[in-house]
Order: C-alpha cells, then structure tokens, then sequence
C-alpha cells in the first residue's frame, strides 16, 4: 500500500519548503504544466478520487462543471474549516506537510484555469493558519506560486483566511458566504458554486485530503491512483480513530480496509476491561455501527451505504460497553442545536426541541410517547423521508412529506444519528424512561404534552 497523504510525514523538515522539496516536491506541478489543463481534468477523473469532505462525490467530474464560458474569473475555495466532531486529519496534514496541500491547489487551479484561491481554515486553528501563511511566503518566494509560476504563463495568488469558528462554514456555500463577510449560512441552490459562487463568479469547493492527492495522481497518472483501493472507491484515505482504544491516532489505509482490522490491529482494540459496543464511522454525523455491523464493514463508500450509514470524512470513533446511548445522543444533540445557524425552521425548531427532549430523558423525566416524538421529529427534519436512499433500511419508509426541507444538510445530519440510536439501541432509551421519576399517572392526560406531539417542529413549542 502507497502512502500518498502521509509520506512525508514525520520525515526532517517536512513542513518547509526545503524538506518538501527534498522528498520530490512540486514534480507534480512540473508534470502538470507539461499538459493542457484538459489533460489534467482528465487524469483527475481517471484516477476516479472522491471527495474527501464527505460526499465523496468525483473530483474531476466537480470540475468539469465549472462555467468556463461566462467571462467571469474563476475561482477556487479551500475547504479547511475541519469542524466534524470525530475528524483531525485535515489538521494534521497542514501540520505536516503544507506545501503538499500548496501543490495540489495549484494543479488544480491550473486545470480549471483559476488564478485566485483562497484557503478557508477554521478560526480555532491559530498554529495552522501560521503553518499555512509561512508555506505560502515560502512557495512565492521560490516561485511555485505567485507570478508566471516555473517561467510559464499561469500566474495564481494564495490567500489564508480564518474563519470565526462556525460548523456551518464547512458547508460549501456557507463558506462562501462567510469568506465574502456575509453571516455564515447555505445558500439556496440552484444556482450552484460551479455557475456562481463567491463574488457571483464560477468557484470550486475542494476539502484539503482531496487536494493532497492530486500531487500523486500526476506524478504517477490517474490510472495507477484507480488500481488503488477499490473500483468505485479509488485510492486511499485518512482515517481518525478516537475513544477508548489503545492507540487513538490516524492512519491512512486503502480504500476498502476492513474497519475492525483499523480498530483492532491499528488502533490497537479497545482499553483494557472495555468490550466495543457501536461505532461512529465517519463523523459524528454518520449513523451509527453496532458491534456486529463493524465485523462486516469495509472502509468505503460502498460499504458503509450498504449497511445504512456513510463513510463521511472518516472521523471513527469508538463506543464502548460501558457508555450509555443516551448520553451519546443527547451530547450530540446538544453541539447541532448550539450550531444550527437559525435559517431553516425544521433545523432551527427541531434541532433544539430533540436536544431538550433527550435532556429531559436523561435527566430521569422522560414520559411514554418521547421516542415515537423524537422519531417524528426526526423524520419531519430529514431532507429524504421516502425514497431509495440506503438510510432508509433501517428507518423504514416513514411518513413524512419527503423531498428536500432545509437548505443545506445540517438537519440530517442530526436526524440520521438520532434515528439509528434509537432503531439499534431503542432498549436503553425505554430503559431511561421506565427510569424515570413519577410525576403522572400512566395514561394521565399531560396537558401541553399531546398537543406537542402533533405540532411537528411548529417555532415556540417548549418540551417538560
């Protein structure tokens, strides 16, 4: 297996110029401006890479959707802000090897012909965004970056830009919003980033793991980053493996690595007395794995929709026996309510009504009824309530309107946890609320309580 992400990690000097270009640095770049840009797009798709900010969807196939016809300048957004619960790698490769992540914006930015891009980090990444600053300087001066780069034509401008620290900012077009100074949220699409993005002109978003592969796949072509992995889930990837285990770190491991040979082999299984229990697969996000589902898991995207969940941006963590489920949802919940930008009603209403549904449950004051409302809630937040979406085989084809709700995914992705919690853990929850304290008669009418339920996420309602 290759490493293509972390080869230079750990390596003297492997976040300068000198020790980057010491381990044949910026060879792809020199390799690339030997092609057309057309060419490069097209090694890009033949290498088939994904994504690796969590949709996973075809690179080279984002970029061929730009609107080159228009007249506007082009331009490229960095996709930094690292924010998932559960994720670190992007941090790590910024610490690491920066200038891995200045040469791939640079391919790419010579493949769609952008001459402006600029990387947005998260605000909390102070030491980072210094790494990032430096790097650049670094890469100007030595004229891999700035004007008629390598004597050639193409001339391509690197900017930094710290954000506020907002989750919502890793969303594409919240980004944008946030890089141009407005508030940070979703725009409504169409028209999408591609056609017009920031300052109204065709932009491509690109998470940072994506970009440092691109470095690879033109040194060495697209066609042997496709041998790499599996057929629809090319290349490799990095992982983030945290909880109680023996070894919490990261790893990059080929597409399709069995995800029980990363917790236990890699990562060392769990902390002695601990037994795993369940397991986020990609990002807090992600609906979540029991036990057993992780002795059939394949670390790919195919793999992971197979059994109901996604492979998201590869933030794993481990649960172990010992904590309860509730707990875990209602910390989840907590983070979603706090960070929900406010600009949909069914993320804004739903998103602080689960989170004080499942204080309440934990709390010991849970009544008969919370679940079927969490679930209901639930399925009035998510964006698909029927259809043949691979979530649905463990939720069932609720009722639900379906078709799109909110703006952006940021609704889902508290809906999808919550709903897979309690389908594979439903006995702890009821367990929580048999628990709890005796304020009412069962069967005792609450007043309030039913009119809620019926409610859906209508603004205002209050829970206990």
């Amino acid at each position: 297996m290759p490493l293509i992400i972390s080869a230079n990690f750990g390596r003297p000097n492997s976040d300068t110029l000198a020790g980057y270009l010491a381990n044949g640095g910026y060879e792809g770049l020199k390799k690339a401006f030997s092609l057309k840009p057309g060419q490069v797009m097209d090694e890009v798709k033949k290498s088939g890479l994904r994504g690796r900010g969590g949709a996973g969807f075809p690179t080279g196939v984002k970029w061929s959707f730009l609107d080159t016809k228009s007249g506007k300048p082009i331009y490229m957004c960095v996709n930094a802000d690292e924010s998932e619960p559960g994720t670190f790698k992007d941090r790590h490769i910024i610490n690491r090897d920066p200038h891995l992540l200045l040469e791939g914006i640079a391919i790419a930015c010579y493949a769609v012909g952008c001459r402006h891009a600029f990387i947005y980090i998260r605000g909390e990444f102070f030491k980072q965004a210094k790494i990032l600053e430096r790097a650049v300087a670094e890469a100007v001066a030595g004229n891999y970056l700035g004007e008629r780069i390598l004597g050639t034509e193409f001339s391509l401008k690197v900017v930094v830009h710290r954000g506020a620290g907002a989750y919502i900012c890793g969303e594409e077009t919240g980004l944008i919003n946030s890089l141009e100074g407005n508030k940070g949220q979703p725009r409504i699409k169409p028209p999408f980033p591609a056609v017009s993005g920031l300052y109204g002109c065709p932009t491509v978003v690109n998470n940072v793991e994506t970009l440092a592969a691109v470095p690879w796949i033109l040194r060495n072509g697209g066609e042997a980053y496709a041998k790499i992995g599996t057929p629809k889930s090319t290349g490799t990837k990095m992982f983030c493996v945290s909880g109680p285990v023996r070894n919490p770190n990261w790893f990059e491991k080929d597409m399709g690595y069995p995800l029980r040979d990363l917790l236990n082999r890699d990562a060392g299984g769990m902390c002695e007395g601990l037994k795993l229990k369940a397991c986020i697969p990609g990002g807090s996000s992600m609906p979540i794995l029991t036990a057993d589902e992780v002795e059939k898991a394949n670390l790919d995207y195919e793999s992971m929709n197979a059994l109901g969940s996604f492979l998201g941006s590869g933030g794993i963590v481990a649960i172990p026996h010992t904590f309860s489920m509730v707990s875990l949802a209602r910390n989840l919940a907590s983070f979603y309510a706090h960070e929900s930008c406010g600009q949909c009603t069914p993320c804004r209403e739903g998103s602080g009504w689960v989170h004080r549904l499942l204080v309440a449950i934990e709390a010991g004051r849970g009544r008969p009824g919370d679940l079927e409302l969490l679930h209901d809630l639930c399925n009035n937040m998510r964006a698909w309530a029927t259809g043949p979406q691979p979530i649905l085989k463990w939720i069932g084809k609720d009722e639900g309107l379906g078709g799109g709700k909110t703006i952006c995914v940021f609704s889902d992705a508290l809906a999808w946890p919550i709903q897979s919690y309690l389908v594979k853990f439903r006995s702890e929850f009821e367990e929580a609320i048999a628990k709890a304290r005796p304020s009412v008669s069962v069967g005792q009418v609450v007043p309030g309580h039913a009119e809620q339920h019926s409610a859906g996420t209508r603004a205002g309602a209050s829970v206990h």
